[in-house]
């Protein structure tokens, strides 16, 4: 159950929580074009700020690009909207979910001239895939389902129906005792989780799967910054699950789940079972930074 704010922005004006309603006739609940973020605002000693700003209104907006849909505001005026969802509901750190959807019209795959409609909803949303998870790592299942295939979807979109084909793969993995997903590509080769990308160590390499077949996940490209600068040697590169398997590290990244370490995949212990040095190194360091706390990267934050 979603922790309630109390105003959700839509189309250029505040409404209650409980009134931030469509039409059941919305052309994306029925055929899944839409775009979508997940932002972060964290609380530092200087005040709330959000993480990579900018860069998360930019892949919107190329999300949109890519389907084909004009938004009717302009980027800045998402960027100003989003901090003012925070003000307005007087949250110190909160989960920011920006929407850019179909709205009700012509029905059909053709939306023709409907309105194209924007949301911004924040909330209160601590570690997505648990503290202890965080803290200890979490366990995870190779799904049976595959990462979409980038002549079947556009993957360098975060598309609302794209992600059926990450529900159907948490689920499945929910279902078998695990706490996440692993998806491999149309190849059999490593992709990425339902909504995170994924790095391994091995003999000290720290080494993630190319963009490809995987998200431009703004977190995935921020511990490559973060790794080349701490001289971790890193490597994008296919590689395959049973590499997982015996890989000393493991971890997954993305806004929701932030830095989480892999303990377990398949059954297979990585490592001895606990966050390694590399992976406990770039998530110390992730959390200084969006806590406030590393100067270096000051410009990653946008405070309220």
């Amino acid at each position: 159950m979603v922790n309630e704010s109390k105003k959700i922005w839509m189309d250029g004006k505040f409404v209650d929580w409980a009134d931030a309603n469509v039409h059941i006739l919305t052309h994306t609940l029925h055929y899944g074009t839409g775009a979508f973020e997940g932002i972060r605002c964290y609380k530092t000693k200087s005040g709330s700020a959000v993480f990579r700003l900018q860069e998360h209104v930019d892949r919107l907006f190329d999300s949109c690009r890519i389907l084909n849909v004009n938004p009717p505001f302009s980027p800045a005026k998402i960027k100003k909207a989003i901090v003012d969802t925070i003000k307005i509901n007087k949250l110190k750190e909160c989960y920011i979910r920006p929407l850019i959807y179909i709205g009700y019209g012509a029905m059909g795959l053709y939306p023709k001239d409907n309105p194209i409609r924007v949301a911004i909803a924040v909330w209160p949303w601590g570690a997505y895939l648990g503290e202890d998870g965080i803290k200890n790592g979490i366990r995870v299942k190779v799904s049976s389902f595959s990462r979409l295939h980038v002549n079947v979807t556009m993957t360098k979109s975060k598309t609302c129906g794209d992600y059926v084909n990450s529900t159907l793969a948490k689920s499945e993995a929910i279902a078998c005792g695990y706490d996440e997903a692993l998806l491999l590509d149309t190849n059999g080769l490593v992709s990425e989780g339902t909504g995170q990308n994924i790095f391994i160590v091995r003999d000290r390499v720290l080494k993630t799967p190319p963009l490809p077949s995987v998200l431009e996940g703004i977190t995935r490209k921020s511990i490559i910054e973060m790794a080349q600068k701490k001289k971790i040697r890193i490597s994008e590169g296919n590689f395959t699950r049973d590499e997982i398997y015996i890989a000393d590290e493991a971890f997954f990244t993305g806004t929701a789940a932030e830095v989480t370490p892999i303990k377990e995949v398949d059954g297979r212990t990585i490592g001895n079972g606990k966050p390694g040095p590399i992976t406990g190194k770039l998530q110390d360091l992730f959390f200084k930074i969006v806590k406030g706390e590393d100067k270096a990267y000051k410009s990653w934050l946008t405070y309220i």
